[in-house]
Parts: structure tokens; sequence; C-alpha cells
């Protein structure tokens, strides 16, 4: 099985800390990087090739991971020049990349079965599946619907339930076919894409754990929770 690890961003929204480290390497706990946890995840769960895009500070991420053979992995690396948004990155690799294929974030920390996300998106022969997650936003104020100028209806204070992203998708590679290597590509765009031609992407609903590190405040957590969760994130650490 083979993942690719979107890992070039530049991390503007988790400064100070990506100030001289990428994103991926920001450490969590007292001995490992969240790329390292990553990594070590997709081993235990059977992939053997990972291919890392990287970008900013890309040198620092090559050094640290090297060939990935203390994790039981073959890593390879594709080197973003210029920002080429989430799916941008695999035009240039479609070619090296097995026709199903695992895409991450490189920043995220969960206990999501990522063997079996790529197992489900085979099976369900989507062009793509989006692991979701359950999210649920409180609103402050009471919320109005009308209609032409009169009020037809109130809420006091709301909450809404919806599902987002995780940053962990399974791929077909012919879905990237009417794309063009080197031009940026969004995860955005890739789904609105899809939705438009009729070929609906499949959802993964995933109810552990999950957290996607991109603020101080989010990374404040990971670490705050970290130690009690090191058994779940890290089987057998």
């Amino acid at each position: 099985m083979h993942a690719v690890i979107l890992a070039g961003g530049k991390g503007v929204r988790l400064r100070p800390y990506t100030t001289a480290l990428p994103k991926p390497l920001v450490p969590i706990g007292d001995q490992h990087a969240i790329l390292e946890i990553v990594l070590r995840q997709l081993s235990s769960a059977g992939f053997t090739h990972c291919t890392l895009a990287i970008g900013h500070l890309g040198e620092i991420i090559r050094a640290y991971v090297g060939d990935g053979s203390q994790w039981g992995l073959k890593v390879t690396y594709a080197t973003e020049e210029s920002p080429l948004g989430t799916m941008g990155p695999l035009l240039a690799l479609r070619e090296q990349l097995p026709e199903t294929f695992l895409v991450m974030n490189g920043d995220i920390l969960t206990d999501l079965d990522y063997a079996d996300v790529l197992h489900r998106h085979r099976e369900s022969a989507a062009p793509l599946t989006i692991a979701t997650y359950a999210r649920q936003v409180h609103i402050d104020f009471g919320v109005l619907t009308t209609d032409a100028s009169k009020v037809v209806a109130f809420t006091e204070k709301p909450s809404m339930d919806y599902r987002v992203s995780m940053g962990v998708y399974g791929l077909t590679r012919g879905t990237l076919d009417a794309y063009t290597p080197g031009l940026p590509l969004g995860f955005d765009e890739l789904v609105l894409d899809l939705l438009a031609a009729g070929r609906p992407p499949h959802a993964y609903d995933f109810d552990g754990y999950w957290l996607d590190i991109g603020r101080p405040d989010d990374y404040d957590q990971a670490n705050a929770e970290f130690t009690s969760r090191k058994s779940l994130l890290l089987k057998g650490a």
C-alpha cells in the first residue's frame, strides 16, 4: 500500500512554532514529531511506500526522515517549487503512483485506520474517498429566518451539526487525468468538479480521535493530550 503525505505548507497559522521548523516536524510530547507518529502508524497499518510532497523547509524533513527504513518504509520525495494546493503535487507524481493510494496531510493526530480507508475506497469504486468527522458549532445569537422582510421563524442560540474533511483521502489515479501537472489544484476544486460531473466522492465516517494541528491552540491541546493517548496513537510504543 502506498501513501502520499502532503508536507509542503508553510504552517503560517502555527507560527511562531513553524518559524524554524516545518509544521510536520513540530514536536508532540517529549520524543516524537507529528510526522514520525504518522509514519509509524502507516507502517503498523501495512503501508510499505510513502511519498512525501515537500516544499517549505523541505530539506529539514528530508534530513529527518531519510529513506524511511527506520520505520520499515520506503520513503521517496517530490519537491514543490511553488504552492500547488492540496491535490496539485499529485499531478506530477501520477505516473509513479499505483491505481489506488492514500493521500493525507502531514499534521494530524488520529487513531484512524488508514488501511481501512484505502480498503473501503477500493470497494466503493468511487473516484475519491473522504474521511469525515462530526463537528458541532454553537451559535451565540438568536437566529431569524426572514422572507420578504417578515420574520417567519426564530431559533434561540441553535447548534449546527455537520461533517468536515479530516485531511485523509483515498484516491484513484485516473481521477487526476483531466488536470495539468504544474498547475495548482485544490481539494475544493476537485470535489466540486466531481460533483458537477455526477461522480460523487465516497464518505468514510469516523468517530474516534482526530485533531488537526493548524493553530497554536490545537498544538497546545495535542501536547496536553498526547501522554494519555500515546498508547492509542502509537500502539505497542
